[in-house]
């Protein structure tokens, strides 16, 4: 007989195991001239909403300063009604065409503004280039920080923590630059219109609170080895069902299909709002489900962003790395040899494949009605 793979488990303890030096090399908050910050954080959604944690942390630091913020366009809306921010902006760095105007077009923003300090949460190849082409314009300020002690920033941490979770290689940078830490978990800034409109939604469907699951069953389509299967989440609602709960899909256009196919099967019991709602209304809803089941994928670390227990299903990517923030989340992942491969395609997909329902099940936060 095969012996059963293990399944392994993870908090918040288990993914913050990296020892971070409190070294202040420049003590940051205690110095009067700086007015003006600007943080760079472009990356995926999951990274994006992580560093709202990291973002408080700065604002709450320079409660005087004016805070502006540089990201992605596909982002900009979650930050369009944040009070911390002054002024957020955005060039798409990403394109083929036009990719050197786009940069002259960042370059000239940049030097226009004067900041006094520049806090590169990015921290990438191009961000790095872009602000040593700003030195060498002489337009870059005097304080630079960035994840990496190297060239060009001028505030150079004694340690670097390339395999550490995302949130504290960006928590490392904070200490160095003699930033206090003090939030553990996303922290994003919800109009009332987003939580009227998500209100409007669940009441549409008969949702009360605490009488639904939530399912976030895709990815981006680029990822998708790190979809659990829409045949194990079909699997999966007839669970919910049996303990008097609803099933909510939430995602966008990526996951459309893979929210058809399980929909389809329990259309009694389950409610498909998939391309349905705005990036700052999935929390909203988030917060009033019971439980959340999720992939690994960037609207888990929006529904982090809440109270609500989340199990999040870890296959090819490393847990100790991409785990959503917040002692209420649960990572799970199967001892498989291939395990944290980062594969974008695979001939088996063992380590999806072979996590059954049955397997998982157990390790559900149970549901409790209000």
């Amino acid at each position: 007989m095969t012996a059963q793979v293990k399944l392994m488990q993870y908090r918040d303890a288990d993914c913050f195991g990296a020892t971070l030096d409190h070294t202040i090399v420049r003590d940051l908050p205690r110095d009067p001239a700086i007015k003006r910050i600007l943080i760079i954080k472009w990356g995926g959604m999951g990274d994006i909403v992580i560093s709202t944690a990291i973002m408080e942390d700065i604002r709450l630091a320079f409660p005087q300063a004016e805070l502006h913020l540089n990201t992605m366009p596909a982002w900009q809306s979650l930050f369009t009604h944040d009070p911390r921010f002054s002024r957020v902006w955005c060039v798409n760095l990403q394109q083929q065409s036009g990719r050197w105007r786009a940069y002259r077009q960042w370059l000239a923003e940049v030097a226009a503004m004067q900041y006094d300090l520049i806090i590169d949460l990015q921290t990438n190849d191009k961000s790095r280039s872009l602000l040593t082409m700003l030195r060498l314009m002489g337009k870059a300020p005097a304080l630079l920080l960035g994840n990496h002690p190297r060239f060009p920033y001028t505030i150079r941490q004694r340690q670097r923590l390339p395999q550490a979770h995302g949130f504290q290689i960006m928590q490392q940078t904070l200490l160095c630059g003699g930033i206090p830490l003090g939030t553990p978990a996303p922290k994003l800034h919800t109009p009332p219109s987003s939580v009227a409109s998500a209100g409007q939604l669940l009441a549409g469907h008969a949702l009360q609170h605490k009488s639904f699951v939530v399912f976030l069953c895709g990815s981006h389509a680029s990822g998708q080895t790190k979809r659990w299967g829409a045949k194990h989440y079909a699997d999966l609602v007839a669970h919910y069902v049996q303990q008097g709960m609803r099933v909510v899909l939430l995602g966008g256009r990526d996951e459309a299909e893979e929210c058809l196919a399980i929909a389809s099967q329990h259309p009694q019991h389950v409610v498909n709002l998939c391309g349905q709602t705005s990036l700052l209304e999935v929390p909203v809803i988030c917060a009033q489900a019971v439980a959340i089941v999720a992939n690994d994928t960037g609207t888990a670390h929006l529904a982090a962003a809440t109270s609500t227990p989340m199990t999040v299903i870890c296959g090819p990517t490393n847990p100790l790395r991409v785990k959503p923030l917040g002692q209420q989340v649960l990572a799970l992942q199967l001892d498989v040899s291939c395990k944290n491969c980062y594969a974008k395609q695979c001939s088996h997909h063992s380590c999806m494949q072979q996590f059954t329902p049955q397997r998982l099940v157990p390790c559900l936060a149970e549901p409790k009605h209000a």
